[in-house]
């Protein structure tokens, strides 16, 4: 009998989202999420960033999704960067509630994530949204909660988040628990 993939929830103050994740294809970025959770990690992180159609006029590749965790500045609950598998390696795509690992630099992935609102095949190796044509690492998909996902995008957002596109919620959104289920 095949063992299922982990599941994992995420409640915010807005409602919740449950994430199947997918080691057999991702085992270096799921391992990593995984221990972030097992070890309360995500104590006090929030979905913190928003990239909408309208507020990356900067970029000439439009991409749409939430990002959240622990932010980008240190935080003493950061594990050391992880390699990146990149969806060359995995096979997996950016699509509508794929869950990712945000990075500047390649093999730079921590704490941080997000999650595609509609596919976003800019973000998969050889895509344009990032430099260095790498992509990101995906390694889940919403299967529960899209609706909390959208919901947390259309919160008012300004500012300026260089290096990167899109902006900062004015009022993040908490993340409650993250755990197994």
């Amino acid at each position: 009998m095949k063992e299922a993939n982990p599941t994992v929830s995420i409640q915010t103050e807005l409602g919740q989202m449950v994430i199947e994740l997918f080691p057999a294809r991702a085992p270096i970025t799921v391992a990593n999420f995984l221990r972030y959770v097992e070890e309360n990690r995500y104590h006090g992180a929030t979905f913190y960033r928003t990239v909408r159609l309208d507020n990356q006029a900067q970029s000439p590749v439009k991409i749409e999704v939430i990002q959240g965790g622990l932010g980008m500045d240190e935080h003493p609950a950061k594990l050391p960067p992880i390699p990146q598998e990149t969806t060359a390696q995995t096979g997996l795509r950016h699509l509508d509630g794929t869950i990712s690992m945000a990075r500047l630099e390649p093999d730079s992935a921590h704490s941080e994530f997000f999650i595609c609102i509609g596919d976003q095949p800019e973000l998969d190796s050889g895509g344009r949204r990032n430099p260095d044509g790498q992509g990101f690492a995906a390694f889940g998909q919403v299967v529960q909660g899209m609706e909390v996902v959208r919901q947390i995008q259309q919160r008012p957002s300004g500012g300026d988040t260089p290096p990167v596109q899109g902006q900062w919620i004015l009022e993040p959104v908490r993340i409650l628990a993250v755990r197994r289920v």
